[in-house]
């Protein structure tokens, strides 16, 4: 099994991001996907969780209103739609997979992660 993040960068508090997490070697559409970030001296905490059908999605209080998850199937691949970023955003975002029926935010139950993206938001 194969997560592949990218769309990591720099920009400018205000600003926006897609990050996408491409994935193979499981079946895509048995598995709920997350999105997670870690920033320096932190524990990686949990950001955005989608359910396997998309039939629903959590997302950490710090960034509902303003971050998208999302995905398509077809292309085995998840989204993390950011917008109007923060300094505080800034961090190594990781997208994992969990074979679960429910949406999943504990970091522990993912069995499967990409190897991380990094986000700097400047203020």
């Amino acid at each position: 099994v194969q997560l592949q993040a990218s769309g990591g960068g720099l920009v400018q508090a205000g600003g926006s991001l897609r990050l996408s997490c491409a994935a193979s070697g499981l079946t895509f559409s048995n598995y709920g996907m997350g999105w997670f970030r870690q920033a320096p001296g932190n524990e990686r905490e949990f950001v955005a969780a989608i359910k396997w059908n998309g039939g629903r999605i959590k997302y950490a209080d710090s960034v509902k209103g303003r971050f998208t998850i999302s995905r398509v199937d077809a292309k085995n691949t998840a989204y993390l739609q950011m917008n109007s970023q923060k300094p505080e955003d800034t961090a190594v975002y990781y997208c994992a997979a969990v074979y679960s029926d429910y949406v999943v935010l504990d970091v522990a139950r993912y069995a499967y992660w990409g190897q991380g993206t990094l986000v700097t938001v400047s203020s």
